[in-house]
């Protein structure tokens, strides 16, 4: 399976932007790890999808976004991190979901399991003392529309978003997506043509899933083949960061005498991080030093 991938473009003279994102295997990690019905695959993975394009474009070394959804269907919320190179990490409330299949395209129904009421947030830190939030209301559900919403509402910038995840019995066998990014300066005709192209286009999941690369996609989607095109040696990948070190700040944040309680009830503390599962054990004498240090 080829590596993941991200591709910045301008087209139209440069009066539009195409971002394009490979994310075949940050999704079937994600499945994988929180053992994903395929709803709830293509949910998430759709959500790491977008994030990931977003975080690419984050300013700093440390800067991060975090994007949340919370809707009033059976999936629960749903949060992703990604840092400005792209790697993320999620988790959903309800890694099972099942819901039908949408009886008008036949297709898994993220819509219905996302639900078509609550909210999405967007959460930029750049290292300031406040984060930039962001937040509109879910008008679908299906992920690529609420984004779309949520550009156009929060940012006034007019934006396509696209987002797909192709799910088989063994697995994500294709994701990505792509943004088309109007500038001031974008004329009628620009838009006209990104339009007609569109509606052309294939689905994101079935281009990639043809084996199309992500410069031909962004030919196909903008109706243009003279691109400006960027690309680097970074490969987004599903990556989380925690450490034993950060279950402990959790745990003292929780204070001593909360501590002290686990101490004398179980004598042992068990973390499970919500992003990747892994497991972190305290015993006795550890859990007695952190109540020092939380003096």
């Amino acid at each position: 399976m080829k590596n993941d991938k991200i591709i910045s473009c301008l087209t139209h003279n440069g009066k539009v932007n195409v971002r394009c994102i490979s994310s075949t295997n940050m999704v079937e990690e994600a499945r994988k790890l929180h053992d994903l019905s395929p709803t709830a695959t293509a949910a998430l993975g759709r959500l790491l999808t977008i994030t990931s394009l977003l975080g690419k474009e984050m300013k700093g070394e440390k800067g991060t976004i975090t994007t949340q959804v919370k809707g009033n269907g059976p999936i629960g919320s749903m949060t992703v991190v990604s840092d400005n190179i792209g790697n993320v990490k999620g988790y959903v409330s309800n890694p099972q979901v099942d819901v039908p299949l949408n009886k008008e395209t036949g297709k898994l129904d993220v819509g219905k399991a996302v639900g078509n009421q609550g909210t999405i947030y967007i959460i930029k830190d750049i290292g300031l003392k406040e984060p930039y939030v962001g937040m509109t209301p879910i008008i679908s559900g299906e992920i690529a529309e609420d984004f779309t919403n949520y550009f156009a509402k929060s940012e006034q910038t007019p934006t396509v978003v696209a987002l797909g995840v192709l799910v088989d019995k063994n697995g994500v066998r294709a994701a990505g997506g792509y943004l088309i990014t109007l500038m001031p300066d974008a004329t009628e005709e620009d838009i006209v043509k990104i339009e007609e192209a569109l509606k052309n286009a294939e689905s994101i999941s079935k281009m990639l899933d043809d084996g199309k690369e992500l410069i031909e996609i962004a030919e196909i989607v903008t109706g243009e083949q003279n691109l400006m095109y960027f690309e680097d040696d970074n490969i987004p990948q599903y990556k989380c960061n925690c450490s034993k070190e950060k279950m402990e700040k959790n745990l003292i944040t929780i204070g001593k005498t909360e501590l002290n309680d686990i101490i004398e009830k179980d004598g042992k503390a068990e973390l499970v991080c919500h992003f990747c599962n892994k497991k972190y054990n305290f015993d006795k004498d550890e859990l007695i030093k952190l109540v020092e240090e939380s003096k």
